[in-house]
């Protein structure tokens, strides 16, 4: 492991509170043959992990990989904790890039300048640490739900009727 990465002991109690949150979303094993993702258990997908055993992957080591590969790759630590938690989250689901810039997003919404870019850079922080919690956690859902929808319009568009059925759980996820 690189040494300047956390042992997994040192996880940090907002990284613990935000990956329960993710791994309640996500569930275990999933196989469903209309899920970009493939075959995933806790959200972990055989596709972006091809010499994993996802179908026998623990809870440990998926805890584990959301440390390194999401929660210290992207930064989400840099952020208030709740709109860490929510953007990590979505994160998993929709790709860090499109979660960050919905937070970025938001973060306008709250009349805070921020470049919509997909990264948690120190100028993204410190907008979020600037706005009102409650006006960014409102408007994080609402940028995420928009996403979702469109991710669906453009499904019926090229007639992949495969994320349309996926549209009621992620609003679902996106508003809570």
């Amino acid at each position: 492991m690189d040494p300047s990465i956390s042992a997994p002991d040192e996880y940090s109690p907002e990284f613990l509170t935000a990956v329960e949150r993710l791994l309640a979303n996500e569930g275990g094993y999933s196989s469903n043959p209309a899920d970009p993702g493939g075959a995933t258990n806790f959200g972990i997908s055989a596709r972006a992990h091809p010499g994993l055993a996802v179908a026998a992957l623990t809870r440990d080591a998926a805890v584990e990989i959301y440390w390194r590969e999401w929660w210290l790759r992207y930064g989400f630590a840099r952020l208030p904790a709740a709109a860490a938690a929510k953007t990590f989250d979505l994160a998993v689901n929709m790709g860090a890039g499109h979660a960050i810039e919905c937070l970025q997003r938001a973060i306008r919404a709250c009349g805070l300048p921020v470049t919509e870019d997909g990264v948690i850079g120190p100028a993204t922080a410190a907008q979020a640490a600037r706005a009102d919690p409650a006006a960014l956690m409102a408007a994080l859902r609402s940028e995420l739900a928009a996403h979702y929808r469109l991710v669906a319009a453009k499904a019926n568009q090229e007639n992949r009727d495969h994320d349309n059925q996926f549209l009621k759980g992620w609003l679902i996820r996106a508003y809570r």
